[in-house]
């Protein structure tokens, strides 16, 4: 089979904004994004906006069990089903399948410092070590909020229960994730995905992380392909995207409006070399948009900033977008790592749906490995 695809449903939020609208505002706009300075220095964040999650997440104690990025990601999901107008509506989420990227939930840092300081001054440190696991390791059995407990909320707040996946990998798990959903649906392995992911930047763990192997910019804000002469690096953001994709024949069945069809996407994961993210980004754009129309077409880059690879993907954007309009994302939102490819779709999605442009082409370039792209156009 070979069925046409449509996203029928987005949920966004990001230090942009709430909801598609507030995003394609910002987009037009243009305006210099939000960003702390001050509560990680010298590092900096874009922090989400005051997110109203009881429209999403109505019962307190469901919140109350969720930390940051869950909610974002549980709120974005809702967005996206109410979008789609498959919000209650039991039967269908009872076929809907989910595929969620998402890294690991937040640490315990009190746990985390206390076996730091410990450590050192024990003349057992291993052992140490394993009477603290056992005494004070979450019910999850992790030191972290377990990824797949996104997918677990979503299925709980929101009814979703058919069949679930949760990839971790930074950036390429949200890439896999739209790709193998597509996939799906175009064998006729599937009818329907609720695809997306979560990320809390204003975290000190993630940060430090990053920041150990050199990634983070410190200097004052600057656009994402401003970076390279400077060292590069890119500037975490809060935030969640989640779309609903289908295929047509059945979105049209139950009346649902497309927002933009899913020509296809294309994931690589060479080994990184001089020169291998430009080839790799060449090769898809060859293979799923060899006929983009710069005059009717947009670009939407994932471009994180991270030295080498950002100009290879500059470079063969100049290449092969022509005069198109080219929106950096991490401009518009920061670097959402996970959701980052699902969050550029769903810009392109809206952008189509809103009759700005025909014809779509999304890049995302892992800071450390993984590439991925994606074609959408509009739908009538």
């Amino acid at each position: 089979m070979d069925r046409e695809i449509w996203i029928t449903g987005i949920g966004m939020v990001s230090s942009a904004g709430v909801g598609v609208a507030a995003h394609l505002e910002a987009l037009k706009k243009g305006d210099a994004p939000q960003v702390d300075n001050d509560s990680f220095a010298p590092y900096r964040v874009h922090p989400v906006v005051a997110v109203p999650y009881e429209q999403q997440i109505p019962k307190k104690a469901d919140q109350r069990q969720m930390e940051a990025w869950q909610k974002l990601g549980v709120f974005a999901a809702g967005m996206a089903l109410d979008a789609a107008g498959l919000k209650g509506d039991a039967e269908r989420l009872g076929r809907l399948e989910m595929i969620v990227a998402a890294g690991g939930g937040e640490r315990d840092y009190a746990v985390d410092g206390q076996i730091l300081t410990q450590a050192p001054l024990s003349e057992h440190p291993a052992e140490m070590l394993n009477e603290r696991l056992m005494s004070d390791i979450r019910p999850t059995m992790f030191l972290a909020q377990l990824s797949n407990l996104l997918a677990g909320n979503i299925s709980i707040v929101h009814g979703v229960t058919g069949g679930s996946r949760t990839f971790m990998g930074e950036e390429q798990a949200g890439v896999d994730a739209l790709r193998i959903a597509e996939a799906r649906i175009r064998a006729g392995q599937a009818d329907a995905f609720l695809v997306g992911g979560s990320y809390n930047a204003e975290r000190p763990d993630v940060l430090l992380i990053y920041a150990m192997a050199d990634y983070l910019w410190t200097h004052e804000y600057a656009p994402v392909t401003e970076r390279e002469d400077r060292g590069g690096g890119f500037i975490l953001g809060s935030g969640s995207a989640f779309l609903v994709v289908e295929a047509a024949d059945v979105a049209r069945a139950r009346g649902a409006t497309p927002l933009a069809r899913l020509d296809a996407v294309a994931s690589d994961m060479p080994a990184r070399k001089p020169g291998s993210v430009a080839a790799s980004l060449d090769g898809m754009w060859g293979r799923i948009a060899a006929d983009f129309d710069p005059s009717r077409g947009v670009v939407f880059s994932g471009a994180t900033g991270a030295v080498g690879v950002t100009a290879e993907e500059q470079s063969v954007l100049a290449r092969r977008a022509g005069d198109a309009r080219v929106h950096v994302t991490g401009d518009l939102f920061g670097h959402l790592v996970e959701p980052q490819f699902p969050a550029g779709v769903a810009l392109a999605a809206a952008a189509l749906s809103e009759g700005l442009y025909d014809d779509a082409v999304v890049t995302g370039v892992g800071h450390r490995r993984g590439e991925g792209s994606a074609r959408l156009s509009r739908v009538g």
